[in-house]
């Protein structure tokens, strides 16, 4: 099959053992990133099978309309960038391998290294060292601080361990399921949603962003964090209300963030107001981006590719589409 892999920045796949998986198909990979519709109509013209890292690329219907040969998109975990009704109707299938219940034991590092490096403002001092300074803010301590975890899923539940490990008292909020897994993990639940956000040193979030959570966080909830509180983000930015960060962060509460998640991705712009800002840590959405978890990741993509090139299609999101295939 003709497969094209989008937004593998710094081409990485072609190094991974599992690659070889894609032996004996005509395999091209795009480095860069591009949402233009045109451009992407063009690359993927040919393609049979398109392989997508994560939600890098949307796939929107009028994209689909100009893939007349595309059979298959295949990826890993949520899917809300593909517009699965247009690839049913043009009988594209679409297989996703949801993790089968395995966290991201990635993400969940990263949140903790920026936990740890916004606290003892690890960045700031080393920029400081390289300009010939010597130590210009105080950190504070972890030990005895109050953790909030807002989502106490499979990731949540990691970094709750990682608090836990360092001496924070760990508290949860979140929808139901979160707090009967919480109690029966024996993690304190807040007694309210207000009391979460005004009782936590730090504000981890680990929510998957669909309709129900787009905004969950809101000004009022940022508002109610102590001066001296840290927002994490590393799930995705359309859970907080749109512009409510930043204006928080200017009002001062809560006085740091630390995000790897923005609205727009790439995020390229030097004067963006997160990144611009003194009291907030920006990375570049590479929670997940590690040797060993694509490793994992990508052994199922190609697999799904394979066995949908054998006819056995695995993980199918849209299974309506199989009577439809091109």
């Amino acid at each position: 099959m003709k497969v094209a892999i989008l937004d593998d920045y710094l081409d990485t796949l072609r190094t991974l053992a599992c690659f070889r998986d894609l032996d004996g198909h005509d395999v091209t990979v795009w480095t860069d990133h591009t949402s233009d519709i045109d451009v992407l109509a063009e690359r993927l013209g040919d393609t049979e099978a398109l392989v997508l890292i994560r939600e890098r690329t949307a796939i929107p219907g009028t994209l689909l309309e100009r893939l007349p040969n595309l059979k298959v998109i295949s990826q890993r975990s949520v899917y809300p960038h593909i517009d699965i009704d247009a690839c049913t109707r043009h009988g594209v299938v679409v297989c996703s391998d949801m993790g089968g219940g395995t966290p991201s034991y990635a993400t969940a590092e990263l949140t903790w290294a920026l936990v740890l490096a916004a606290m003892r403002h690890i960045p700031q001092q080393v920029a400081a060292v390289k300009r010939g300074e010597w130590q210009v803010a105080m950190g504070r301590s972890l030990l005895f601080k109050r953790l909030g975890i807002y989502g106490y899923g499979r990731i949540g539940k990691v970094v709750a361990g990682y608090g836990k490990a360092f001496g924070m008292e760990v508290q949860v909020w979140g929808r139901e399921g979160s707090l009967t897994r919480a109690q029966e993990d024996g993690i304190t639940v807040a007694p309210s949603r207000e009391a979460f956000f005004e009782t936590s040193d730090v504000v981890s979030l680990h929510l998957r962003l669909i309709e129900g959570t787009r905004g969950l966080v809101t000004r009022a909830d940022l508002g109610r964090m102590r001066p001296t509180a840290l927002l994490v983000n590393t799930s995705r930015a359309g859970l907080v209300e749109p512009g409510a960060l930043v204006d928080a962060l200017r009002a001062g509460r809560p006085g740091m963030a630390a995000v790897d998640v923005y609205e727009t991705e790439p995020l390229c712009d030097a004067d963006d107001p997160l990144v611009s800002m003194d009291n907030v840590i920006c990375t570049p959405h590479v929670g997940y981006v590690t040797r060993d978890e694509w490793e994992l990741a990508f052994i199922s993509v190609f697999r799904q590719i394979n066995a949908f090139a054998e006819g056995n299609p695995i993980n199918v999101v849209n299974p309506d589409a199989l009577g439809r295939r091109r």
